[in-house]
């Protein structure tokens, strides 16, 4: 049984819902961005184009999430819950328009979960 590196809260799940009701199937990217530092995305799935450079880490609630290779090497030993808070975030994600902003919370992996991570997509 695999250590997923991703995981997701009650609280994404109710946005994610309202999202995926409106804009049916949906994607994530952990951006790296400067302006906005390194936030998660929402984008309808076939409105974000996945870069040859990008990994998948795994899916929370139906929901694929990527970040780049690049940055994945900072995150390779972290496991990641996105969340939603209610206030308005900047950028391009889907949830701004609703009044949330996705965050994610980041943790440390155990030896033990290392040991058994769910291999990234590539």
């Amino acid at each position: 049984m695999y250590v997923e590196r991703v995981s997701v809260t009650d609280s994404a799940k109710k946005v994610l819902d309202k999202l995926k009701r409106e804009h049916g199937e949906l994607i994530f990217h952990q951006s790296g961005g400067c302006c906005d530092g390194s936030v998660p995305m929402c984008f309808k799935k076939d409105e974000f184009l996945i870069g040859s450079n990008d990994v998948c880490l795994g899916e929370i609630h139906g929901c694929k999430f990527y970040m780049s290779s690049d940055q994945f090497e900072y995150y390779k030993n972290m496991h990641l819950t996105l969340d939603a808070t209610e206030g308005r975030g900047s950028g391009f994600s889907l949830e701004i328009s609703i009044g949330f902003r996705f965050i994610t919370v980041s943790r440390v992996l155990t030896d033990a979960e290392v040991k058994n991570l769910r291999p990234i997509e590539t």
